[in-house]
């Protein structure tokens, strides 16, 4: 009777959250806490007082009251104004704006006006007097000085590229063409026609005995081969001799697509990624049904393959001499490493588990271009005037990253940089290219434990930055004296913009944030282009001057928002009692929290999505809802937290790493230190404790359920991975190899291999559309806790939504479950 009397009264409370009524909570006195690891005692700020108790309603609504802030800003050309998007939620088109640098209000700009708006994408020639850019499919060329604007194609078949070449020309890419556009004539030459099939046989001399016989006794077909033989020899004597002639096609045969091709400063040289034709990233045999289709029916949607399924080919490196006409297949015995067995020790234990021995060999490696999940360059770069090739490559197996140079004469790769690392090759933090005008190249890497920058000339390679910290957005200044970044120097969840001289190694601080930021350098050089938040305030524009002060550009965060009485989260160390370094974690208090109040706190915490992202930062969390929830439930009585565990991003290699072939165990481990350390600091009841997250969140939440399942009373899965053999390869293969080489590690981090574990309450919830994290994931873990017969969780399917939930019905109907199994379980 008392626990039903307990749930009802819980209801009631929920429902008063989920319909509007507002609440109020006392303010008491601010408390201290000690900080072990700074040894420092450090005062908890109060939280704020809100007059309006937050709803679900109102936090899980169409976020467009929080303000259509403004995104993927950049420069005009001339530096004196920025471009930036504004988009109602939902809405399929977003309008362009642009506002000068001394201007308060931005102006909308009509559809006729884009195609002659300031582009983001382009490029210069060799003074920079033009800039070339491809809108929507067709290149339009600028003169900078006058802005005068001239658009060079009108057709249907899109241009993939463009580049000025060193003699003032335009070459484009169309399709697997290349072509060259002389400005001073108008005319257009196709410079490369690439067919991907054999070549054609051409008029062959008779070879059998019967075709010998034919030609010798039968004239007219003798008589017919001759001539056939002569207009094949007359027609390629006059296309070698008649220069109006284009060049001949370049047949590279029928097994293989092309990738990705790269053209050379001088338009001679064109390097050409080729890949398996027959490979395909969808599943060979599988589908995402779709329920809800528009016809009444169920749509077979198609469904990515699965790491245990993937057969990757890899990519190989042809050049073609466009002067010589001459292909070289670029070779990879230049890269240091190409054949090691880097997963011997790990193929051994494997086989020794089954009883088996296993015997190591060199044996050459897959390998691609380099995929980095966050750069917006090339892995192909040329020098700017010289014929200098660098390429990057990475192999199949996530081990090595190599910067290589091309010997041009005879295709043969040199290691310029190879980067090794026995966990995992990140996927970001992988920027390269060179020093405009030397023979030089920057580059970052993880060697040192943390992405720094290094710089590379005559064989000798210099470290431009050196710390604990991580660098990333390199930016070469447009007179190529200095190279930009971003680090979080002070402290890994602060962001700043810093600069280096290359010849010097003098590096200087740009600007003085805290908080997060992004930033892009103008195209004079003058300024920064901030794109920077905190705790409580989303991201706005600003301009800094190099050396100048910092000017707020827009203001779209809405009054109803920004005039809120939001919580800022405190950042804090906890240290780990498991031999890993301080664990950052965001805390959010109780409303009139009060460290000795005799009746202690319940407590969440929150398990970010990716794994390798971060979170416990100062600035503006991606999680805008969760942390207007954690903002509820604190108003609620909740002390909240949310935790960098390891395998976050921010930490250095070693913090990334630490999951490696055992995903979900270390995370864990931090969990509990963070619920020990909410006991002992913000007087936090461990027996009334839960947790929840999306995505990688949801794994660990089944995790943490099953194998330490006093650790949290109840938790909330949403879009979680159950099983790793079943999720994509890219991401999965990295961490946990592929299961065919170790089943060892899928079986020891899949939650659906420990879901026995289960005791106490979960919610598992799930997009039907999910093609990211399949609903089958839950639908297979589900089948699973049933043959178990375990008692203790609750399903809730969403039939039209993805990954990353689009209706705000499906947000409120999700965070309703997750704020009624705390209420019912925690307090």
């Amino acid at each position: 009777m008392t626990r039903l009397l307990r749930n009802a009264a819980l209801s009631a409370l929920s429902l008063a959250i989920i319909s509007g009524c507002s609440a109020t909570a006392s303010n008491n006195d601010s408390s201290t806490v000690s900080n072990q690891s700074a040894s420092v005692v450090v005062p908890f700020a109060m939280p704020p007082q809100a007059e309006q108790a937050l709803t679900l309603n109102q936090i899980m609504a169409n976020p467009d009251w929080m303000g259509l802030l403004a995104k993927n800003a950049y420069w005009s050309d001339d530096s004196q104004s920025v471009y930036f998007s504004r988009q109602e939620h939902q809405s399929a088109i977003a309008d362009v704006y642009q506002q000068g640098i001394n201007q308060s209000q931005a102006t909308i700009l009509k559809l006729n006006q884009l195609h002659l708006a300031d582009q983001k994408r382009g490029v210069f020639n060799t003074d920079k007097s033009q800039k070339a850019y491809i809108y929507k499919g067709n290149i339009f060329v600028k003169q900078l000085n006058s802005g005068e604007i001239k658009q060079l194609t009108r057709q249907n078949n899109a241009i993939d590229d463009v580049k000025f070449l060193n003699s003032g020309d335009l070459a484009y890419m169309q399709g697997n063409s290349v072509f060259k556009l002389h400005l001073d004539t108008g005319m257009t030459e196709q410079l490369v026609d690439i067919q991907m099939a054999k070549a054609p046989a051409g008029v062959k001399d008779p070879e059998s005995y019967i075709a010998k016989q034919q030609h010798r006794l039968i004239a007219y077909v003798a008589l017919q081969h001759d001539k056939n033989k002569s207009r094949a020899e007359y027609a390629e004597e006059l296309a070698a001799q008649d220069p109006t002639f284009a060049p001949k096609t370049w047949y590279l045969g029928d097994s293989e697509t092309v990738d990705e091709m790269s053209l050379s400063a001088d338009g001679r040289y064109l390097v050409v990624a080729l890949s398996d034709k027959n490979y395909s990233w969808r599943a060979e045999h599988d589908i995402m049904p779709n329920y809800l289709g528009k016809d009444g029916y169920v749509d077979a949607v198609p469904a990515r393959a699965r790491v245990a399924e993937d057969n990757y080919p890899g990519e190989r490196l042809v050049l073609l001499d466009l002067v010589e006409h001459v292909k070289k297949d670029i070779t990879i015995e230049g890269l240091t490493g190409f054949d090691e067995d880097v997963l011997a020790s790990v193929k051994a234990e494997n086989a020794k588990a089954k009883g088996e021995s296993y015997t190591s060999k060199p044996e050459p490696r897959v390998l691609q271009l380099m995929q980095d999940w966050g750069w917006g360059q090339s892995a192909i770069q040329w020098h700017d005037t010289d014929n200098k090739l660098l390429v990057m490559m990475e192999a199949h197996d996530n081990k090595d990253r190599w910067i290589a140079s091309v010997d041009l004469q005879s295709g043969k790769l040199e290691t310029e940089h190879r980067l090794h690392d026995d966990a995992w090759i990140n996927y970001t933090f992988n920027q390269f290219g060179w020093v405009t005008g030397e023979d030089k190249f920057y580059y970052l890497s993880e060697e040192s434990g943390f992405s720094q920058l290094y710089v590379k000339a005559d064989g000798k390679t210099t470290a431009l930055t050196k710390g604990e910290y991580v660098v990333d957005q390199v930016t070469l200044s447009p007179d190529a004296s200095h190279l930009y970044y971003r680090a979080n120097k002070d402290h890994p969840g602060t962001y700043n913009v810093y600069r280096v001289e290359i010849a010097t190694g003098k590096t200087e601080q740009l600007t003085e944030w805290t908080g997060t930021l992004d930033y892009k350098l103008s195209p004079d050089g003058q300024s920064l282009l901030l794109t920077a938040s905190t705790a409580v305030n989303p991201n706005e524009l600003y301009i800094q001057p190099i050396g100048g002060e910092l000017k707020q550009l827009t203001q779209y965060t809405s009054k109803a928002f920004s005039q809120y009485a939001w919580q800022a989260p405190q950042v804090v160390k906890i240290p780990s009692t498991h031999g890993a370094k301080d664990i950052y974690a965001r805390v959010y208090l109780p409303q009139g929290y009060d460290a000795a109040n005799a009746d202690k706190y319940p407590a969440v915490i929150f398990n970010h999505g990716a794994g390798y992202l971060q979170n416990a930062h100062n600035g503006f969390s991606g999680y805008f809802r969760e942390f207007m929830f954690h903002n509820l439930l604190t108003q609620q009585g909740y002390v909240v937290m949310d935790m960098d565990y390891r395998g976050s991003k921010g930490y250095g290699r070693d913090w990334r790493t630490a999951v490696y072939r055992n995903m979900g165990h270390p995370e864990v481990e931090d969990l509990k230190d963070g619920v020990s350390w909410m006991a002992k600091h913000t007087n936090v009841d461990t027996a009334k404790v839960g947790t929840y997250g999306g995505s990688y969140g949801g794994f660990l939440t089944f995790m943490a359920l099953f194998n330490e399942p006093e650790l949290f009373q109840a938790g909330a899965a949403l879009r979680p991975v159950t099983d790793w053999a079943h999720y994509n390869a890219p991401y999965t293969s990295n961490i946990l190899n592929t299961p065919d080489v170790d089943p060892i590690a899928y079986e020891r981090s899949s939650p659906i291999e420990h879901a026995q574990g289960l005791e106490k309450p979960l919610l598992i919830m799930s997009g039907v559309l999910d093609d990211n994290v399949f609903f089958q994931d839950s639908v297979r873990l589900v089948q699973r806790l049933i043959e178990l017969e375990k008692p203790m969780f609750e399903t809730a399917i969403y039939p039209v939504e993805p990954h990353g939930f689009r209706q705000p019905s499906s947000w409120l109907d999700e965070y309703r479950r997750i704020y009624k199994l705390f209420e019912q379980e925690l307090k």
